[in-house]
């Protein structure tokens, strides 16, 4: 195959015109293709080059050797030196002698674009009678031998690293800024380009656009543009279109941070190109940092670390791609003392370690052993160390490490400033160096116990998960140290059972942490609490008649912070029986249950009794005296409280000091309630008003005006009547009183007589009438429209007495 070729330089006057042209071209090369191909292959010299140089001087003049993409998607690979004077004798010609490559077609032979440079078959001359010689290959000239790469990079060492890291974006991103290369000599440019190739892909390489020289690079379209130092000023400062990298400087501005480009300079520096040909046959991304820095480290490159962390990482899952020999070098490497391994390092080799454990031998691996655990002791806690054996350390090996780490590891367990989890991990260490720390252990757990307790999520790390795993003496004595806490806190038990899923398989007894366990599948939402008390209880695999702690741990289960209703306490008591309360101290919430239940739940009332008869002993006065409001309570509904009602709730309400708003409400309502039964005993109503207590009267007037009471208003007459005399007697009995019984004459009685019939008024007249007294013409005053306010100053201003007694208001005097 013959390549298609172009000459351009300055003729003289033919059928295509004179001065600069193309002089010899392939034929049926497309005129739009020499149009643009015009714009990449002139020349300029530089600025201080001679006016009329001699041919020493041109010799020294800058070459261009360019490889170009055209618009087209092809490639234009071209050299152009200047020649000095023209046809005419002018000065300032010179001559391009290019090849054009169709898109994806390379030069013969796979030869890389650079390797032509000073390749013999570049003219500086049109061929004579206008027509190219037939050219079949580009054969290099072997300008770039091994040694002199290596030694151009090491003469170049301080821009290595950011070089290669801007050719990594250019490659990857086409968007990415040009690279600005500033040498004194274009040679060393094109050395660069064939530094570039080397370490690229050879596609990529193949691909990679370039010039060793311009005048002008603002024009250039290429990716890597080679300038003279007077023509790179200016250039600095536009980071998002150059990249600068001037060698002419003492050294780069900023350091390069990207691994893969440092490991990369670092193998041109070792003086091991061959690494890059090696990394490329291993399966993986050609820019993947680990693979082309496990491979170096191969071949004895040293490597900061990052790129050893890198290797390390990239062996995890492309150890399979390596023969033993070559792992076992590698991981040599990696097992080196370095002084400056970081944390991140230490991690991936535990991670390199435990890929390792049983796919390699124990002589391979072993030296990692030694490393992380060194590494985990004394420089870098807190690396989450693999599973560790003792199979997985060579006999001489551990015995070694236990000598030197011992000294560390017993102090560090021991010292008590530190984070339970670190002195856990360090535990974890001493068990597989078979380092004794016995006495150390009882102090740890303590700590363990309480951090997990307290914040499980933060303090069950990987590490504290491992060893709990790996040493069974820790774990039963954690776990037991956590059921005594448990009996003291079950619902931080819990939390910490739920979030850490810790296994309690293996270790006897332990009732209040298996009742933590069970607690939240049996108190699920909507359950019956009770039943589920009993299969918490049940869990624990302890009775509660010989173990009464376990009561109270599933009662807190359970109940948590709330208190059990009163009709569960009941089922509680009767259930268990006061011993068994008393004993486990869960008497209190079942005292709580019903001090502290609504005012409308009747069980209340009927576990005071109980309470009172089970617990006499332990209640304090003033909780007696709320039961006993209870109690009365009950008595009151049932009829059997016997007389002076107001007295005795306001007595006990003294004793109670202060009791629960809920024991009150629940104590004067029942008391309210009785009261305005028509079936109330003489005088206790009485009693009531003149007791002048303001909460007490207060709640009498608030169960008037309940629904009930309103209902029977309407439909019984008599009842009417009844409280009509009881709420317009004793008008100045206090405050109170007068507030509460004009309230209900004008929102309670007064609507609803309104609406009463005729009839209805005249049976509430009879049985006033009947009463006694002038109760008959209150009522008609009262009733009659426009009667309130006169009648209401009325009652507001005197008392009225009676010596007629009706036969069922005998707690009332009629005027």
């Amino acid at each position: 195959m013959s390549l298609a070729q172009l000459h351009y330089t300055s003729a003289p006057p033919g059928p295509d015109g004179s001065g600069f042209r193309f002089t010899a071209v392939t034929p049926d090369m497309p005129q739009s293709l020499l149009r643009e191909a015009e714009q990449l292959i002139g020349y300029e010299p530089p600025r201080d080059a001679p006016p009329r140089p001699t041919d020493a001087e041109l010799a020294g003049f800058p070459q261009m050797l360019s490889h170009s993409l055209l618009s087209d998607g092809s490639r234009l690979l071209c050299r152009t030196v200047y020649t000095g004077s023209d046809y005419s004798g002018r000065w300032g010609n010179f001559h391009a002698h290019a090849v054009h490559l169709p898109a994806h077609v390379g030069l013969p032979g796979d030869e890389l674009p650079i390797t032509t440079w000073d390749s013999p078959r570049w003219a500086v001359r049109t061929p004579d009678g206008g027509v190219p010689t037939p050219l079949g290959s580009l054969p290099p000239s072997g300008f770039f031998d091994r040694e002199g790469l290596i030694g151009f990079a090491a003469s170049r060492a301080p821009w290595l690293a950011g070089f290669f890291s801007d050719l990594r974006q250019l490659s990857q991103d086409p968007n990415a800024p040009q690279i600005i290369l500033i040498e004194r000599d274009s040679a060393d440019v094109a050395r660069w380009i064939a530094l570039a190739a080397a370490v690229l892909p050879r596609e990529l390489a193949h691909q990679l656009t370039f010039t060793t020289y311009t005048r002008r690079p603002q024009l250039a379209r290429q990716q890597i543009i080679g300038v003279l130092p007077a023509d790179g000023q200016g250039l600095a400062g536009y980071e998002d279109r150059y990249r600068v990298h001037d060698c002419i400087a003492p050294g780069p501005t900023k350091p390069a941070t990207d691994a893969w480009a440092e490991t990369a300079a670092q193998i041109w520096l070792a003086e091991v190109p061959e690494v890059f040909r090696e990394a490329a046959a291993l399966p993986g991304e050609h820019f993947t940092v680990g693979r082309l820095a496990a491979v170096a480290l191969c071949a004895r490159v040293t490597l900061p670390s990052p790129g050893r962390a890198a290797a390390a990482e990239w062996t995890c899952s492309g150890a399979e791609t390596l023969d033993g020999q070559r792992l076992r070098r590698l991981v040599d490497a990696l097992s080196r003392l370095a002084a400056d391994r970081t944390p991140a390092e230490t991690a991936a080799l535990s991670r390199l370690f435990a890929a390792l454990n049983g796919k390699a031998s124990v002589i391979t691996t072993a030296p990692l052993a030694a490393v992380v655990l060194t590494e985990a002791v004394r420089r870098n806690p807190g690396v989450e160390l693999p599973e560790l054996r003792n199979s997985e350390l060579t006999d001489d090996l551990r015995h070694r490490l236990c000598a030197e780490l011992r000294p560390d590891l017993r102090a560090g367990i021991a010292d008590s400033t530190q984070d339970v989890s670190r002195r856990v991990e360090l535990l974890r260490i001493a068990d597989a160096l078979a380092v004794d720390c016995t006495d150390l252990l009882p102090d740890v757990v303590r700590r363990l116990c309480r951090a997990l307790l307290a914040d499980p999520d933060a303090a069950y790390t990987p590490a504290v998960r491992s060893a709990l795993q790996e040493q069974f003496n820790l774990r039963a004595a954690l776990l037991a140290k956590c059921d005594d806490a448990a009996a003291g806190d079950p619902p931080s038990a819990s939390r910490l059972l739920t979030r850490t899923g810790l296994s309690l398989d293996g270790v006897q007894a332990l009732p209040h942490l298996r009742m933590c366990a069970e607690a939240p599948a049996a108190t699920v939402a909507g359950c019956d609490r009770v039943t589920a008390l009993h299969n918490v209880l049940r869990a624990g695999g302890v009775s509660a008649f010989t173990e009464p702690l376990v009561l109270r741990t599933a009662v807190r289960l359970v109940w948590d912070d709330s208190t059990p209703t009163a009709g569960e306490a009941r089922l509680l008591l009767a259930g268990l029986g006061s011993d068994v309360h008393r004993a486990a101290d869960t008497w209190r919430e079942i005292v709580n249950a019903a001090l502290e239940a609504p005012a409308d739940d009747p069980d209340a009332a009927h576990l005071a009794p109980e309470l009172l008869r089970c617990f006499s002993g332990e209640l304090a006065s003033r909780q007696r005296a709320a039961l006993l409001l209870l109690e009365f309570a009950r008595d009151l509904r049932e009829g059997q409280a016997g007389t002076g009602w107001a007295d005795r709730v306001l007595a006990l309400r003294a004793a109670a000091e202060s009791p629960q708003p809920a024991v009150l409400e629940h104590a004067f309502g029942a008391l309210a309630r009785r009261l305005l039964s028509p079936e109330r005993p003489d005088g206790e109503l009485h009693a009531l008003i003149h007791s002048g207590d303001r909460d007490l009267i207060t709640a009498y007037g608030r169960a008037a005006q309940e629904d009930r009471v309103g209902d029977r208003l309407r439909i019984v007459p008599e009842y009417v009547a009844d409280c009509f005399v009881s709420w317009t007697s004793h008008p100045q009995a206090g405050g109170a009183w007068h507030e509460t019984r004009t309230a209900l004459l004008d929102k309670v009685l007064r609507p609803i007589v309104r609406t009463l019939t005729d009839e209805d008024i005249s049976s509430i007249e009879g049985h006033l009438e009947r009463t006694g007294g002038r109760w008959a013409d209150e009522f008609r005053a009262w009733n009659r429209p426009g009667a309130f306010g006169r009648l209401g100053r009325r009652f507001g201003g005197r008392g009225r007495r009676s010596t007629v007694r009706g036969p069922r208001w005998g707690d009332v005097e009629p005027p």
